[in-house]
Parts: C-alpha cells; structure tokens; sequence
C-alpha cells in the first residue's frame, strides 16, 4: 500500500500535465487525466460515492481508489480508499452509513467483497474469502445480509492434477473477446452480516444452476446475474441463460428468474422468447421493472423498458410503446411516480421522464451537446456522468425542474481548459437511398476557416453504435485533429440513437449501403465547408469500422490513405473463427454455405483486384472478436499486389488497444501515416 505522500506526489504528477498555454490535445495530456466511474448516490440523497483511476503509462503506477462527494458540492471530495488494487460495484446500506464493495488486495487471485462502516470510521473490512472470488455486492432491504456473486468452478480439483494443457469442447462458443472459455459457471451467494455467519450458495443446489448451457450475462464463463432483493427481503430476482451451449445456431436468450434467500429451486419470471436485462424494483415494491430485447431474426431491436406487477408477476408490458428509442439506463424516484431513464439521441445521450406506470417519454434536461451515462437516483439525488468531445467525464447532480446539471466532481475536466478544441459541429444529408444521414464534425487546433484542411473521416465500430459527441481515450477526436485535421464521423445505417428501423436497416446490407453514406458524407463535407481540401481525404476505422474501411478499399479510390483496427477482410473465414458467429448469418441471410448475396457481393476479399490504396493494418493477437486472422488475410493480399501498407501486431492487446505505452506508440504510428499521405 502506497504511503499518503507518495500518493499525492502522483498526483501532481498527473496535475503538471495540465497545459498552461492554449495547443493541441496531446496523447500524454489525454493518458493521463483522471478516469471517474459510474456514481452511487446514498439512499438519503446526501452523498455521492465514486471510484477514480488514476492513469499511468507502467501499469504498476495505476491506481483505483473510491472518493465520498458531498451531493449539495460543498466541501472536497474525500478519499476513501488507499489500496494499490481497483474497488468496483459500490452500494450503500439502506441507512446510508455502509459501503460495500469488491476490491482485489495485494496477494489476492481474485476481488473479495469489503465493507466500510463510514460512520465508525477506519479500515475496510473484509467479508468473503471466497474461492473463485466474489463481485457485485447487493444489500438487502433491511440491511443485515449481503448477496454477490462468484464463479463456481465444478472441476477446480481435477484442473490442478491435470499433466495436459489440453482444452477440450463438446459445444459453442469457445471463446470470449479474448480468452478461452472453461468450465467455470456463475453462482448466487447470501451472506448473513452477524458474526461468523457462513455464506449460502442459494443455486448450488438448483436444477437451473446445474443445465449445461447456464450462464449469466454476456455469455461470458461466470457472468453477471444481476441479482437484486425482493421488497420484503426474502428472495432475490437474477437473470441467466440455459441456453449458451446453442450459440452456434440460435439467440442465446436471458431470463428474468426469482429464488428465495436462503436457496432453492429458481421459477421463470418472464416469457422465455426474449431477452432480459437489468432487473429493478420500484421503490414501492409494486412493480418490477426491467429492460427488454425482442428476438425474432431481426439484426437490430430495441431495448424497450418493461414492466410486471409485483408480487404477482404476468406477462411483461412496455412502458412507452410508442418511443422508439433504446432505455440504456433507468432508476425511480423516492415517491415511486417517475422512472428517469438515458437514451441515445441523435449523436447524444439524453434524459427522459417515464410515467412509472407507464406512458410517454418526455425530455427531461435539454441536452444540446455531450452525453449522459450511468443514471443513479438516491433519496431525491439525480446523478449521473457526464462528458463531451471537449469535457472529460465528471459526475453531476441533474435538476430535472431546472432543465440542467451542475458538476459535482472536477477531477479532469479543470486540467484540459487551456486545450485549443471548439464543440463538435453536426450537418445531415439525405442519402442517394433517400435516409436522412446525421454526421459530427471536430475541428483541428488552431482552426483558421479561411485555410484548407485534410479531412479524415472516422467510421464508428459496432455496427449498432453510434458516434457521440463524448470524450473518448481510444478513439478521441481531437487527438485525431492534433496534427491539422478536420475529423468527420458519420452515422451511417446501423447505428443506432435514429430508431429501431434505421438500425434494422443493415440487414442483408452490412456493407455496401453503409460505405456508399460514408462516402456521400465526405462529399457533403466537401459541399458545405469550403475550408476542407477535397484533395486530400483518408478514412478508417476500428472493429466494424476496419471492416468498412476495408469495403472502401474495394469499392472507391477517393481516399488518399486507409486505416483499418481490427478490421474484416473475409466475411466467410470471419464466421468461422470469430467468437461470434450465429448473429452474422442472421444479418447475411442464411448460413456460409447457402452462398446468397451478402457473402458473395459484399465480402471485401472477393474484390481484392480493385484494391489500390495506401493502408495501415493494426491488431491485438489476442483479440478473438476479429481474430488475427483477418489481418493477416489483408496482409497477405496487399502484399501480393504491392500496395503501399503498414502492418503493426500486438502481441499483448485484445480488440482495444489498451495498455499506455501501446497506445501512445499507434497514435504516434496513426498520426505519421496520416501526414505522410495528407501533410498537415
């Protein structure tokens, strides 16, 4: 544990990167700035609990720790925590005294759940030490037991005797973004807070717990169940799948599920055909919220909130049928009349007022620049986070009568105000398909509209994401504007914040329709803003923006460079080796072996005699979403056909990159072979 000076001395470390003259964003600047996480508001409203990192190039210089904000921002903020180790999944006791919460200490294999007593004062104490680890701490109504979740492992004893390092399989998936998958399988524990009480696995003993295609969310090998407590204290509502091991040839679906605290066989809350996310009482205890997700071969549907009468639960009903919006976070207020919920919204993430019956959505702050994320409510306390392209994310207390939100914590933003950037600019145009299609402009440093700029146009990942205006440290646009650049970042179709059917779209049209408004976008750039060099273009992108960038290899030689993160160059051998891989011929049509249009008229590789452009190929060999494979494909070919190309491997990245020094050496790479095609 490190001694308080030295902590301080960290921090002015990271402080004497703040600029004291008006220049570009630079990568050191942007490394380095505090990370603040989502925001735990108390259940009386009066504080606020965060966890801050607190960045380094050498990860053994990062740390993690939980700060207490008063919630009317008075006074500073309070450090909490003093561990080498990063604290996650925050809660309050319902009398607003305790914290719980998940922390790995020096010497652990894996986080243990603490609690800390602020009003007594001292030391976190520690809970569990559980095998396999323990996360997501949940207190129940009355305060006196704990649930969290760990990871069961049913052959830990045989995996130690093993002489093989084999790994063997009998169903899908195998893989998970970037490590293989194993026996390890989520479990609901119940910890009684009186001493020596011993924690209940409450579905060790389950029927549900023992299916083999059980799982939490993400079908991740131990994933998140999201359990939360019944009003009266007595049971807990969790999600989960039993269908995980069919991933290769049909919708892995979680459902809503009810087991009583003390353990027991779990009963189906919802209907089994849709997937279920997110459970949460209101604070009356008569209804049940929780987030929805259709299926029904569709690529894209929304994420609809819904609600079940409790305790006598029926069939789910959406609480705003007419919204065609995505809910991507809710909570209820104290008088249990309105449920606030985030949604996207044109490039931004907004805040709506939900009737907590049901009914319509209505705006609830007039956004008109940057995103919301993370809504907590606690007592009458609105918080959430908050950032932009030019304001790193800060938490803030939103007054809904008001129409606005006042920052709570300063911990990034104060250290980036003398950074030349301007707000992000926006224009629409409708598409030769006749869509309206909505674009984000950045600005470069030092920005003069009587000059003439390169344009570079980024091409957001997903497809069913969206470009924000928000602060991000992968892919920040005024990093990318730093060397003279104007960014443009469009929102092609697929992406989502403009209704269910425009992100529907793209099914059966993964491609072609999407790197056609790509490049209609960079025309009307050209059209409406006399300062962008028409001349000089490049593009690129990362994960399903390296597979567009790699379209535009094939179909367009209107760009003066490429760049392509972890991008496809072969839809056929993409299905094969992605982790992956059932949702891809459900947007395609039909299974690799049907051969129907999409895989043979939108698959880049098939038109790699067109290819011509100057390309620069990055990938983390650990990334399995988009295995290396790809990349190597697109090696192989640009290679063969001597075309100008850069290939860089990291060995130690998955499909981010993540780690300081590898991301400032791709900026650095990125930016020097942008100005190598572009100038500045």
């Amino acid at each position: 544990m490190w001694s308080y000076p030295v902590r301080l001395a960290l921090l002015a470390a990271v402080a004497s990167f703040s600029l004291t003259a008006r220049g570009p964003l630079t990568h050191e600047q942007m490394w380095l700035l505090p990370r603040v996480g989502a925001p735990a508001p108390s259940p009386d409203g009066k504080w606020v609990a965060v966890s801050v990192v607190e960045p380094a190039y050498d990860s053994k210089n990062q740390s993690s720790d939980l700060w207490l904000i008063a919630a009317d921002g008075s006074g500073s903020p309070r450090r909490l925590t003093f561990t080498r180790g990063s604290e996650s999944g925050a809660v309050w006791s319902q009398d607003s005294k305790q914290l719980a919460f998940a922390e790995k200490r020096d010497g652990d294999d894996d986080t243990q759940i603490c609690l800390l007593d602020l009003a007594a004062g001292g030391e976190a104490r520690r809970l569990t030490e559980q095998v396999g680890g323990a996360s997501s701490p949940v207190f129940s109504p009355d305060g006196k037991s704990i649930a969290y979740q760990s990871a069961y492992d049913p052959v830990a004893a045989e995996r130690k005797s093993r002489k093989h390092s084999a790994r063997v399989y009998d169903s899908f998936p195998i893989r998970h973004w970037d490590h293989w998958l194993d026996e390890k399988r989520p479990r609901l524990f119940v910890l009684s807070l009186s001493e020596s009480a011993k924690p209940v696995d409450v579905l060790g003993q389950s029927k549900l717990a023992a299916e083999p295609g059980f799982d939490g969310f993400s079908t991740n090998s131990g994933g998140d169940l999201q359990p939360v407590w019944t009003p009266d204290g007595q049971s807990l509502v969790f999600i989960a799948t039993v269908n995980r091991n069919a991933a290769a040839y049909a919708d892995v679906l979680t459902q809503l599920y009810q087991v009583a605290a003390v353990g027991g066989e779990p009963r189906r809350i919802s209907n089994g055909k849709d997937n279920y996310a997110n459970p949460y009482f209101r604070p009356d205890g008569k209804l049940l919220y929780a987030l929805r997700e259709a299926v029904n071969q569709k690529v894209y549907n929304l994420t609809r909130l819904v609600l079940f009468d409790w305790p006598n639960p029926s069939e789910a009903r959406v609480a705003t049928p007419g919204w065609d919006r995505a809910v991507s976070s809710f909570a209820g207020t104290a008088d249990s009349k309105t449920i606030y919920a985030l949604a996207e919204e044109h490039g931004h993430e907004k805040l709506y007022a939900i009737p907590a019956g049901g009914g319509a959505a209505k705006e609830a702050v007039g956004l008109t620049a940057g995103c919301y994320s993370n809504l907590r409510i606690g007592g009458g306390l609105v918080v959430a986070n908050y950032d932009s392209s030019t304001h790193p994310m800060e938490v803030v207390r939103l007054n809904v009568g008001a129409k606005q939100h006042s920052l709570l914590t300063r911990f990034a933003v104060d250290k980036v105000r003398e950074v030349d950037w301007q707000p992000m600019r926006e224009f629409w145009f409708t598409s030769k398909r006749g869509r309206r299609v909505h674009t984000l402009v950045a600005l470069p440093p030092g920005f003069d509209a009587s000059k003439k700029y390169p344009l570079v146009t980024f091409i957001h990942g997903g497809a069913h994401l969206m470009s924000r205006d928000q602060w991000h440290v992968r892919w920040n646009y005024h990093l990318l504007t730093a060397p003279g650049f104007v960014v443009i970042t469009t929102n092609y179709t697929g992406s989502t914040g403009y209704g269910e059917e425009f992100a529907q779209a793209i099914q059966y049209d993964p491609l072609k329709g999407p790197g056609e408004e790509i490049v209609e976008a960079v025309d009307e750039a050209i059209r409406q803003y006399p300062f962008v060099d028409g001349a000089r273009l490049a593009a690129g992108g990362a994960s399903y923006g390296g597979h567009l960038a790699n379209w535009l290899q094939a179909s367009t030689t209107r760009f003066k460079c490429l760049f392509s993160h972890a991008g496809l160059i072969n839809l056929e051998s993409q299905w094969g080796t992605s982790d992956s891989i059932y949702h891809r011929e459900v947007s395609a049509g039909g299974p690799v072996w049907e051969q129907g249009k999409v895989w043979k008229e939108q698959n880049p590789i098939r038109f790699a005699a067109q290819f011509k452009t100057p390309i620069l190929l990055t990938v983390g060999e650990n990334d399995y979403r988009v295995p290396l494979n790809q990349t190597i494909e697109n090696w192989s070919v640009l290679q063969r056909l001597r075309i100008p190309s850069r290939l860089i491997v990291f060995p130690d990245e998955n499909h981010w990159i993540l780690k300081g020094e590898n991301h400032r050496f791709f900026t650095q790479e990125l930016q020097g072979w942008l100005k190598k095609y572009l100038g500045s």
